[in-house]
């Protein structure tokens, strides 16, 4: 059989399982943000970490 135009997703779980239950949907996604735009280093991130520590502990002191 020859398809005259692609199945939506949705269009393709009513073919399989037919009308569906309420506790069904179809949800539409957005894409994704891309990741790694921001990255840095291991030691970067050790050394911000030890500073969000040492201004936890300042506060606890005070």
């Amino acid at each position: 059989m020859r398809r005259l135009r692609a199945l939506s997703e949705e269009e393709c779980y009513l073919r399989c399982y037919g009308a569906g239950d309420v506790m069904v949907r179809v949800v539409k996604l957005e894409p994704r943000r891309p990741r790694g735009l921001a990255r840095i280093t291991g030691e970067e991130l050790r050394r911000l970490f030890e500073l969000r520590l040492d201004a936890r502990e300042a506060e606890v002191a005070a």
